[in-house]
């Protein structure tokens, strides 16, 4: 196709850096960014409306929302060509990988559902039933345990991954965007965008056991709407994405207080820290870019034009 060749651009030779891979909601593409130059190195075309990203566990495959497609699809990190597609149920929006690197656990926005997919046989092994516009994923180290928030029913829905069943529902602030655990596994963060705040839970018994705020002078309440969030490498702190308010907040993990508020770009949505945990990269979605953080001064470095609507972000170690 035409449109895929004026869309695919590749620098010459093999990389040399870890990198970045961003999805471009309104351009129907992803971007690939050099961790260390800082530099847009490819651009390639996916299906419509790209949202959530990960990589397999080896990654050696990326798996890509193409939410408007109505697809899961698979796309070679050497290359750029999608491999193939898996069925992911309407509307994917987020997903996560279980630790085994087999199951791909999707939410189905407009069909209130879980989908399970087997990445290997490429087969649906399990439905569940969740609240009104799932979104947030996420799955303990473990493996045992699976959330997906819905938006709507503003729940926290606890799935035992090896029988497929809600284990426990956790009633959050309204709007909940992103679910993350810890990396030892025992808590588990949800924000909510509308509520204006980030819920913290102890997995082991689901109860809540902290409750974070957000405040910046000069910013409405309203503007100040947590969406994607990630752990600090040491894991003692976390990042949170405030949505329009253009900030991150730099959370405490242990004290739950607010450190500090670093600015980026417009409407930041999720983040991806590179493999040498040097750098945070952050996805702004208006403002069309993306913001790199250091890690070890918290100030900006750069920032970095990439398509329009950027929305997630997973990242890639060398080869």
């Amino acid at each position: 196709m035409i449109r895929a060749l004026l869309l695919t651009t590749l620098l010459a030779g093999p990389a040399l850096a870890d990198e970045i891979w961003v999805t471009n909601e309104m351009d129907d593409t992803v971007s690939v960014i050099d961790a260390e130059s800082l530099d847009v190195i490819a651009t390639y075309p996916t299906g419509e409306r790209p949202r959530g990203v990960t990589f397999s566990r080896d990654f050696s495959r990326l798996y890509i929302c193409a939410s408007d497609s109505d697809a899961v699809q698979v796309m070679d990190p050497a290359t750029g060509k999608i491999l193939h597609e898996l069925p992911s149920g309407e509307d994917p929006e987020q997903f996560v990988v279980a630790p085994d690197d087999r199951l791909l656990y999707i939410a189905n926005e407009d069909d209130a559902i879980t989908t399970v997919v087997d990445t290997q046989s490429r087969k649906v092994v399990a439905q569940i039933d969740v609240g009104v516009e799932p979104e947030g994923m996420g799955i303990s180290p473990d493996g045992r345990l699976q959330v997906t928030t819905s938006e709507t029913t503003n729940m926290a829905h606890w799935i035992d991954t090896e029988t497929h069943k809600i284990v426990a529902n956790s009633l959050v602030d309204p709007r909940p965007r992103h679910a993350e655990f810890s990396p030892d596994g025992r808590q588990l963060w949800v924000s909510s965008e509308i509520g204006g705040t980030v819920t913290v839970f102890d997995t082991e018994t689901k109860a809540e056991i902290g409750k974070i705020g957000f405040a910046l002078p000069n910013i409405r309440a309203e503007k100040l709407q947590p969406v994607g969030m990630v752990f600090s490498p040491d894991a003692t702190r976390v990042f949170v994405a405030l949505g329009p308010a253009n900030h991150l907040a730099v959370v405490d993990a242990q004290s739950f207080e607010v450190e500090r508020y670093i600015l980026v770009g417009r409407r930041v949505w999720h983040m991806a820290i590179s493999p040498d945990q040097t750098r945070l990269f952050t996805t702004n979605g208006v403002s069309g870019d993306v913001t790199v953080i250091d890690l070890a001064t918290l100030e900006p470095l750069k920032t970095i034009k990439v398509g329009r609507f950027p929305w997630g972000a997973a990242a890639r170690p060398t080869p």
